[in-house]
């Protein structure tokens, strides 16, 4: 059907994907900002209570979270929500699975309760809500139908206006088939004198026109011929000069890698030698291994002032720090303890005999594994 485009039937076709991506995109936008301002009205309710200590902040926020779970029609539909409730400091509140349950740790005392509930509201609370929308579920089908159905009825009224537009053609068509009909009866009469001529003129015009072509194919292959020459010559010169400049700024770039690379070593040594000079000034109760020092010396700025109050209050009361975890080393010896800052920052140490302070390494989250292949093998 020569009115019926391709064009428009690719179109019809793959329409339905992109509007279904794009709609399923701009509804988890939608439901997304409409979820946490859901979620932020109502996941700290009645503030009193939480001020008099008769409930812990976290305690609440799990059950008006969950309660909001439970009410929401969404999930029923395939629409997964991932929520995380927490201080700005990095403290995770929502979802419980989060935070180590010690029992022997939970406090009881109103008062201290109603504290550490006014401390964590005082830094602030953040929700951050992960919304998406699963494939084949009651709702994204339901879009993909709804796009499937709209763009069937436009190729439909499509196919009918061609139809009729191709009917109206073929009509006007076989009146000017009929008309041309005669017109050839009347010219082949005065065509036929004309024949013999005709016949002879043909002729001529074929033998000219071999001689013609043999000519311009002689032509065009010498042409061709130094084309091509000149092209492997201008070819050949130009790769020469761009293997030239490339040689020459590989030169370049190795110079000064290898002065970059001298100067940030000089830098960094004399950076090492600085801290651990001011560490052993400032605490006089710890113990810094080289590996330690290394670390300390390769984080952010942010991440050093958060990773030196933690040394702080080990050499003031060690006892005070919220230890993470137990490190065990395999091949026996100090029990090594991990200390979590700045959310991404680690801090590994152990007690001697004598009850000092021993800070064996500093990382971050990135660099644990290696920190605790480290901590195996002293």
């Amino acid at each position: 059907m020569k009115h019926f485009s391709l064009s428009i039937l690719i179109f019809c076709i793959l329409s339905p994907s992109f509007c279904y991506i794009f709609s399923i995109q701009s509804l988890e936008k939608y439901l997304n900002k409409t979820c946490t301002k859901e979620i932020e009205d109502v996941f700290i309710g009645d503030t009193r209570s939480l001020f008099e200590g008769q409930y812990r902040l976290k305690d609440v926020i799990n059950n008006h979270v969950d309660e909001y779970f439970n009410n929401n029609l969404l999930l029923s539909w395939g629409v997964n929500i991932n929520v995380i409730v927490r201080t700005k400091e990095g403290l995770i509140l929502y979802p419980d699975a989060y935070q180590e349950k010690d029992r022997s740790l939970i406090v009881t005392d109103p008062m201290q309760i109603a504290a550490e509930n006014y401390n964590m509201m005082n830094q602030g609370l953040m929700v951050v809500v992960n919304l998406n929308i699963k494939h084949n579920s009651m709702l994204s089908n339901s879009i993909l139908v709804f796009y499937v159905i709209i763009f069937v009825m436009v190729l439909y009224i499509y196919y009918k206006t061609s139809v009729k537009k191709m009917r109206r053609e073929d009509k006007d068509t076989t009146q000017k088939i009929n008309h041309l009909i005669k017109l050839k009866k009347i010219y082949t009469e005065k065509l036929g004198s004309l024949g013999n001529k005709r016949s002879e003129l043909t002729s001529k015009l074929h033998q000219l026109e071999k001689e013609k072509i043999k000519t311009d194919r002689n032509e065009n292959e010498m042409i061709e011929e130094i084309v091509s020459l000149e092209k492997k010559i201008e070819e050949k010169t130009s790769l020469q000069n761009n293997q030239k400049k490339e040689i020459d700024c590989l030169k370049e770039q190795i110079q000064y890698i290898e002065k970059e690379h001298k100067k940030k070593s000089g830098h960094k040594n004399k950076a090492e030698k600085t801290i651990r000079k001011r560490f052993n000034v400032l605490y006089k109760k710890l113990s810094f291994n080289n590996k330690a020092i290394t670390g300390f010396a390769s984080l952010t700025e942010d991440m050093k002032i958060k990773g030196e109050e933690i040394i702080h209050q080990l050499n003031d009361d060690y006892t005070l720090i919220t230890i993470k975890r137990k490190v065990f080393k395999k091949k026996g010896g100090d029990t090594i303890l991990e200390v979590i800052f700045a959310y991404m920052g680690r801090l590994y140490f152990s007690k001697t005999k004598d009850n000092k302070i021993r800070i064996l390494a500093i990382g971050t989250k990135n660099t644990q594994n290696k920190d605790l292949d480290f901590l195996d093998n002293i």
